[in-house]
């Protein structure tokens, strides 16, 4: 196997995160407290501004089955969202999209991993950043190659190999030489 096949686990893991973390936390995260004694109203998709909708975009389809409290707390990102950069912005759309078409079991994992991603030592976290960095600078083909070749082992054997002690700074499953 590729000297690479080490780091598909671990990158794996940073892909998900990375794809799943901040902006769609937000989705499922509990709204923010009431400011008043009185419940959130509902906000008719129509009533939002511009920029809120462009931001929002993937929700539309959903938004006026929403809560008034996750609404609001939509609403209350969406207001910070607006003030990022375009490019920013756009990744954040296309992170919501994403969430809007990942499996209530998708979405579980990647709470859960988000969940295990923040339990890490920040030395963890950073050998973890540091992987998938190269994973990402891999050429495409090389990429698709490894994650092939990563599926294709029986999920005993990943288990395994996942579970390999770290040393000297290595990545899980990867110790350093």
């Amino acid at each position: 196997m590729s000297k690479y096949l080490p780091l598909i686990p671990a990158l794996l893991f940073a892909a998900l995160l990375a794809s799943a973390i901040a902006p769609l936390r937000a989705q499922t995260a509990p709204a923010p407290p009431a400011t008043s004694s009185e419940a959130p109203t509902a906000h008719p998709w129509a009533s939002l501004p511009p920029d809120q909708r462009d931001v929002l975009a993937p929700l539309q389809q959903d938004w006026d089955r929403l809560s008034p409290r996750k609404q609001a707390h939509l609403l209350q990102r969406a207001r910070h969202w607006s003030t990022l950069p375009p490019e920013r912005r756009e990744e954040i759309r296309q992170r919501i999209a994403h969430w809007q078409q990942m499996t209530p079991e998708q979405r579980r994992q990647a709470r859960a991993n988000e969940h295990k991603f923040h339990n890490l030592s920040p030395a963890q976290r950073q050998r973890l950043h540091q992987s998938f960095e190269r994973f990402q600078k891999l050429p495409p083909a090389q990429r698709e190659r490894l994650m092939r070749e990563w599926r294709e082992l029986p999920p005993e054997q990943r288990r395994q190999w996942i579970h390999r002690p770290m040393r000297d700074g290595g990545t899980p499953g990867h110790p350093a030489t």
